[in-house]
């Protein structure tokens, strides 16, 4: 064993029994999905894995490719209590968060405030077209998202737990939409891109869904059992060298130092923050054990860079005159840097010892 790997200690019995648990687990959410929804295997995995590592998601795709329908789908799969937010332009932050009533206590004849919780108080709440609301409706989501908790006249009002937000977006059509700000962006661990289904998943689309069939799915996890395995997830190992590895994407995307590549100087005006870092390595984590291997490897980190990444890399107007997108930055960064250990070790970590691209 390497020194980069002299932090792995053998899994013990308990933990290896965690893995098959999330392994099958996996494995039966993906059968129980699969009669709702046809194909977006990829996809479906992507919120998998930002679920089970504790983070939300944020869904592109253009309008009718059931991305509403795949997360009511999941949130009844695993047993947990669903919330739908349809944004638009009059939402109000109280309309998400509650609000206090005044509430007359007929015996007494006193009156009191009574806090009426609002549809964010739910499992999985979906925030449907989320850039259809103005920043201050959107705003109303940073709490929740990063505290797991709601201030409404000043007292704090705890979120169910396990907590997760999934929002939609359309790519396509801009006009009376409010562009997410950054902060808000870097809020949601994936950045899940929903592209159309291949001529086969299309043809089944339209026979499933045009006959008279109501398929119904069964509950595979409750929420203390899904609880239970995100814990598991942060106790899984990882290795020095995959935390490095980790590092390099984030690092190699600000253009400042003399190792940044080129294309990234030229292309990129602000790269991604510390939480990215450690996104890549929750995600690396929760596919790992989702793939039945009870440690993370560079591998993993590599599956998940683009979903991280693509929404905290900001591109400059070179990139936009020459169809550059940041999943293409991802990509290039993907094939420079190296895997191996001894690359990634303490002092050379961030030298420019990339391969040709």
């Amino acid at each position: 064993m390497s020194d980069a790997d002299s932090s792995l200690a053998p899994p013990a019995e308990a933990d290896l029994d965690s893995v098959r648990r999330l392994g099958e687990a996996y494995q039966r959410i993906h059968t129980e999905v699969g009669k709702v929804i046809v194909g977006q295997q990829q996809v479906i995995e992507e919120i998998l894995i930002a679920m089970f590592a504790g983070g939300h998601c944020l869904l592109v795709g253009v309008p009718g490719l059931a991305k509403t329908l795949l997360i009511r789908t999941l949130a009844d799969c695993l047993d947990l209590s669903f919330s739908r937010v349809q944004f638009t332009p009059d939402l109000m932050p109280a309309d998400i968060t509650g609000t206090e009533v005044i509430q007359e206590d007929k015996t007494s004849g006193t009156r009191a405030f009574r806090f009426l919780p609002g549809p964010i108080f739910a499992n999985v709440v979906l925030a449907d077209e989320i850039n259809r609301t103005p920043p201050k409706t959107q705003a109303a989501l940073l709490e929740a998202m990063q505290e797991h908790q709601v201030t409404v006249g000043g007292k704090r009002h705890q979120l169910p737990e396990p907590f997760f937000v999934l929002a939609t977006q359309n790519p396509i059509e801009q006009e009376g939409t409010y562009p997410l700000p950054e902060a808000q962006l870097d809020r949601f661990m994936f950045n899940v891109q929903v592209d159309y289904p291949s001529e086969d998943e299309e043809f089944q689309i339209v026979r499933q869904t045009t006959a008279d069939l109501a398929p119904r799915t069964s509950k595979t996890l409750t929420q203390q059992e899904i609880g239970a395995l995100q814990h598991f997830v942060r106790r899984v190992p990882v290795a020095d060298h995959v935390i490095r590895y980790a590092m390099q994407f984030t690092r190699l995307t600000r253009n400042r130092g003399p190792e940044v590549p080129d294309f990234v100087k030229k292309y990129v005006s602000w790269g991604a923050g510390p939480r990215a870092s450690q996104y890549l390595v929750l995600g690396a984590k929760a596919r790992a054990v989702l793939h039945g291997r009870p440690y993370a490897g560079t591998e993993d980190v590599r599956a998940v860079a683009a979903p991280v990444l693509r929404h905290r890399l900001m591109t400059n107007f070179n990139a936009e005159a020459e169809g550059i997108r940041p999943d293409d930055i991802v990509a290039r960064l993907a094939a420079m840097i190296p895997q191996d250990p001894q690359s990634l070790a303490p002092g050379k970590s961030f030298e420019p010892v990339f391969k040709t691209a």
